[in-house]
């Protein structure tokens, strides 16, 4: 078996797009703050390149690639997409972005903002993904995968090197998706730090995976649907999850949404539900921290309505 990506291969990668990303902030809030026991830090990554933590990885992956004359190809629930698509601009190739029909208006307004083809195409990100793969086979562009590529989580996993310069935490909770995210941050600093998994009910597709004991189907719903939605976790992404991440947790989309809201109310931060799902985690005590434990999360996704949240 090919050896699990390390800190190493993340560094690497960091160093690699560290003049294309933003080094995003990150506020420490005291223990009561939002409604979590503990003290805590949050890195809001929605104020990346794009939008979301996505700008990482796919920066990495035309910088480490050899991008053909056609361009490049990505499927994305949205987010993954207008990474993919501004990187593209960013670096002067073409894109072609595939999302499926459940994606936000919001995030089909933004990939066509940076000059990208957008198809609209399936009801659910496997389907969209499946019709990428076929352009990309018919037109030699370079696919950039969303999640289920070591070059791609390699990149996503340099937010965690960041975060853990700018703030002291013993925990981070990190939202699942296809599983790019954790495992690059797992990768990056799980040695070191408890690294728990976060999804919603609706999308539970690593925390399946781990009671199966392998990456297995599972049916896709619910609030953070576009963004969360892979219906299969990623085999490397697995790998390295089972391994470094110590728990896995759910939680409800009425959390999530009012997570949102509160993140609104309390320190004006838009996020999409995505991006709230970690910090909903501790909210609701899906996860329950120690006393004295320092827990951090992602707010690691921004594109969505303002006026949905307020």
């Amino acid at each position: 078996m090919k050896p699990m990506i390390s800190r190493t291969e993340v560094e690497a990668a960091w160093g690699l797009i560290r003049p294309h990303v933003r080094r995003t902030p990150v506020i420490e809030l005291v223990a009561g703050s939002l409604g979590v026991t503990e003290p805590l830090a949050l890195k809001l990554e929605s104020l990346q390149v794009s939008g979301t933590f996505k700008g990482r990885g796919a920066f990495h992956k035309l910088l480490a690639s050899k991008v053909p004359a056609a361009g490049i190809i990505a499927a994305s629930g949205g987010n993954h997409g207008a990474a993919a698509a501004y990187a593209a601009r960013a670096l002067g190739h073409k894109a072609e972005i595939f999302v499926p029909t459940i994606a936000s208006p919001a995030k089909v307004a933004r990939l066509r903002s940076y000059g990208a083809i957008v198809h609209q195409i399936g009801a659910v990100y496997a389907e969209a993904r499946a019709a990428s793969e076929a352009r990309a086979a018919e037109t030699g562009a370079l696919m950039v995968p969303a999640y289920e590529d070591e070059v791609v989580f390699a990149g996503a996993g340099s937010v965690a090197l960041e975060f853990a310069e700018q703030a002291e935490f013993d925990t981070l909770l990190i939202a699942v998706g296809g599983g790019g995210l954790i495992a690059g941050c797992a990768a990056a600093i799980g040695a070191s730090k408890k690294i728990v998994a976060v999804e919603t009910e609706g999308t539970p597709t690593l925390h399946e995976a781990l009671k199966a004991g392998k990456p297995v189907d599972v049916a896709i719903s619910g609030i953070a649907a576009d963004a969360l939605g892979a219906s299969r976790i990623g085999t490397p992404n697995f790998e390295v999850a089972r391994r470094l991440v110590r728990c896995s947790v759910l939680v409800t989309d009425e959390v999530v949404r009012e997570t949102q809201r509160a993140l609104w109310d309390e320190l004006r931060i838009v996020a999409e539900p995505a991006g709230a799902t970690g910090l909903a985690a501790l909210r609701a005590g899906a996860y329950r921290p120690a006393p004295g434990e320092r827990v951090a999360t992602l707010i690691c996704g921004a594109n969505t309505d303002p006026g949905s949240v307020a």
